[in-house]
């Protein structure tokens, strides 16, 4: 295999893991959420639309898993749980906010 043909097979590799943790449907919008700061499972619950508990509770745990966002559990009653965006996944803004400029630019509504 020539070299070009190597680099391409890598970057495609690369994309697909890529979207594999950020192609979901509900992980885009959960990680734009939490751009704005610390949200709690119910704030996340409102402020998503059309997300029901089952997806959302995937979806945290697929983002955890990998290392996009960190769950915070506090000892109180009842259990009040904590989503942060890491240094990974604060690293996806500029990214997301650039498609959703480009969204807005080119897509018809």
């Amino acid at each position: 295999m020539t070299k070009n043909k190597i680099e391409k097979v890598e970057h495609k590799c690369t994309l697909h893991d890529v979207l594999e943790i950020v192609g979901g449907k509900w992980s885009i919008p959960i990680i734009f959420t939490l751009f704005d700061g610390t949200k709690r499972f119910s704030e996340l619950e409102r402020e998503i639309p059309n997300i029901n508990t089952r997806m959302l509770v995937k979806e945290l745990k697929k983002l955890q898993q990998t290392n996009i966002i960190t769950r915070d559990a506090l000892p109180t009653v009842p259990p009040t749980v904590n989503y942060t965006l890491t240094h990974k996944g604060q690293m996806l803004e500029p990214i997301l906010r650039a498609f959703l400029k480009w969204g807005e630019e080119f897509i018809d509504k």
